[in-house]
């Protein structure tokens, strides 16, 4: 597969990620009264990725996710010269994500960017007043724990043709555990399209959201690999 086409299913697969999952946080959050909560939208983040999985996974491998693809370049599972491709592919899919989302969400009456559009923050801006080094510590642990969950359930020795609800219960799992904090990343380009649209504070704030979850990833692709080890060292040869 060619890599523009595996760049243009990142792009698709990322937007489809912003759409569903910021979507449901915009516009279906709080209808009508407290409508799907932290619990409905942990699930629609983990379902954008599983259904984009089961879709795209045999095209692009399915990383939405510049986190994911460092990890897995440290990993040794994708190729390094191909990860600025894939990363502009999934900035510009996230981008386009939240421009539509805008479109759609901007046209109601009661509308506005001051409730955050889903961005993620921290401090005055984190959903629960949690401080810059709680955002910190949770989306670094996080997104380590994330890659974990994507490097063992796609690894070619675990149960084949699970690893998309491995990977969207997982998403989902940490998306209960960090809305709160940050409202959670653990994904730059997620994190990038709100914040052009919010802008202020959220560009201010969106260089945690780079960092930790690179961090993070680089991370579980440097552990991963030394508890895994080979085929043939896990098999006892």
């Amino acid at each position: 597969m060619s890599l523009g086409k595996r760049g243009a299913a990142e792009f698709i697969g990322t937007f489809w990620l912003v759409l569903g999952g910021c979507g449901s946080a915009v516009l279906a959050a709080g209808v009508p009264t407290v409508g799907i909560g932290y619990l409905g939208v942990a699930f629609a983040f983990g379902l954008t990725v599983m259904t984009m999985a089961f879709a795209i996974g045999h095209i692009s491998g399915c990383h939405l996710n510049p986190a994911v693809s460092v990890g897995l370049v440290v990993g040794k599972r994708f190729p390094a010269s191909e990860l600025i491709p894939y990363v502009v592919a999934q900035v510009l899919g996230g981008i386009a994500g939240a421009a539509v989302l805008y479109v759609i969400a901007s046209s109601h009456a009661g509308f506005s960017l001051s409730g955050g559009f889903a961005a993620n923050g921290y401090g005055d801006h984190s959903p629960n007043g949690y401080s810059m080094v709680s955002g910190l510590v949770l989306e670094v642990t996080l997104t380590f724990m994330f890659l974990m969950i994507i490097l063992g359930s796609t690894d070619k020795r675990a149960p084949a043709g699970f690893a998309p609800i491995a990977i969207g219960l997982g998403l989902t799992l940490i998306h209960l555990i960090g809305i709160p904090v940050t409202n959670l990343s653990v994904n730059p380009a997620r994190s990038t399209g709100p914040a052009l649209f919010v802008g202020g504070w959220a560009l201010a704030q969106l260089w945690l959201f780079w960092i930790a979850p690179i961090a993070g990833a680089a991370l579980a692709g440097l552990v991963y690999p030394s508890i895994a080890g080979s085929d043939e060292t896990s098999s006892g040869k």
